[in-house]
């Protein structure tokens, strides 16, 4: 009956406002307010009537015990007259109570974040270390915004060993002894496996197995260094004294008077070999060691008209792309570099060796005139193929402008 009274109590009050007020800013906030407090007596209400109807009666049917009435008091041997029993009360059956349920919070377990797996490495490995092990937070594998950043675990394992006794972690990358601790390196394999789990999908290291680094046993960290801010292998300054380790006879070769830029910094070993392996020979970038080449030299590409057999099958048949002390870096001067396929000349058509020469060829073209002047190259200018059309001529076949 209450929550009536302040139900219809609230509904005239509101009616009351909402007829004499003008709908305005301020006046719209007071009925706002007395709607909810009316809301709330009428919420009041409800709970007041709930419990009441919930308290317990005054009297306990459940343990109510109907007994016997007492018989009536009778004349000796008569038989006694038993009262009739008053009206049993029906007791309601009791619903058993249900079981509470348990609320105690279950601890899940809930994987560690890559900064949390950094930190328990972390903790001995800081900046004391004779290594920069923090310099890794400079790198690409230390950005903390990219998602596929590794922690210290996705390389070198869980190593728990590591952890509890200080022995030495499930993966240890390098090629020589650590200078902290005799821990010896994993095998190459092992350390090129934790590499590949992350880079085996890109295309640049699609063919490294197979490829002659990898069946020498040669480990990713013989080249990078990845806990170091500046990876050498990467500059392009700085690789050819990476990869002059191992390759000491192009050392040489490049410091010699007629080379590519490389030790300019223009060039480097990567804009033609590919180290994690290729379908090209001696690790090209390219399919063949001609289409390496042309990827600069495009004027030698060709199709000529006339071609020259050996410029289409291998320019190192000629060349020494590592350097030499012949201009163009060539094997050797013309003509000496000619006449290891070409006879000394003999009549006008240039013979290949093994041609037997007339005898009435005998003249001042074989005279030391062209070993002294150097004089192939001055006439036959056009050794990489002439596209001169004439059939007539036989300049146009002995590649002449």
């Amino acid at each position: 009956m209450m929550s009536k009274l302040a139900a219809m109590e609230c509904n005239r009050v509101i009616h009351s406002q909402v007829r004499n007020k003008k709908q305005s800013g301020e006046k719209m906030k007071s009925i706002l307010k007395n709607l909810t407090l009316c809301s709330f007596m009428i919420v009041l209400g409800w709970m007041s009537a709930s419990f009441a109807q919930n308290e317990p009666g005054t009297q306990n049917n459940d343990a109510a015990v109907v007994a016997p009435a007492k018989a009536q008091d009778t004349a000796p041997g008569a038989s006694p007259v038993i009262a009739p029993a008053s009206a049993v009360t029906e007791v309601s059956p009791v619903t058993p109570a249900l079981p509470v349920p348990d609320t105690t919070p279950v601890a899940l377990s809930v994987p560690m974040t890559r900064t949390e797996k950094d930190a328990v490495c972390t903790r001995c490995h800081d900046e004391n270390e004779v290594k920069p092990m923090l310099a890794i937070y400079q790198t690409k594998h230390g950005v903390k915004a990219d998602t596929r950043t590794p922690a210290c675990q996705s390389c070198h394992g869980e190593s728990k060993n590591h952890l509890s006794n200080r022995s030495a972690p499930d993966v240890l990358f390098g090629t020589r002894r650590g200078s902290s601790r005799a821990f010896a390196p994993s095998d190459a394999t092992v350390q090129n496996e934790a590499c590949l789990s992350c880079h085996k999908n890109d295309a640049k290291r699609s063919h490294w197995e197979g490829s002659t680094h990898q069946s020498r046993d040669v480990a990713c960290a013989s080249c990078h260094e990845v806990h170091n801010a500046h990876d050498k292998v990467r500059d392009k300054r700085d690789q050819p004294g990476v990869c002059f380790t191992c390759h000491k006879e192009q050392r040489a070769q490049i410091n010699k008077p007629s080379h590519h830029p490389i030790p300019e910094g223009k060039m480097t070993c990567t804009d033609c070999h590919n180290p994690h392996g290729s379908v090209g020979p001696k690790l090209m970038k390219r399919d063949s060691v001609n289409d390496t080449c042309y990827a600069c030299h495009m004027e030698k590409r060709g199709p000529f008209v006339h071609e020259h057999q050996p410029v289409s099958e291998d320019c190192t048949t000629c060349h020494n792309p590592h350097g030499t002390t012949a201009e163009s870096m060539l094997k050797m001067r013309p003509p000496f570099l000619c006449n290891s396929c070409h006879t000394p000349h003999a009549p006008i058509q240039a013979s290949l060796a093994g041609q037997t020469t007339a005898p009435s060829a005998i003249s001042w073209l074989n005279s030391p005139t062209f070993t002294q002047g150097r004089g192939c190259l001055n006439c036959h200018t056009q050794v990489h193929g002439s596209n001169n059309p004439s059939s007539a001529n036989p300049a146009s076949q002995n590649l002449f402008r």
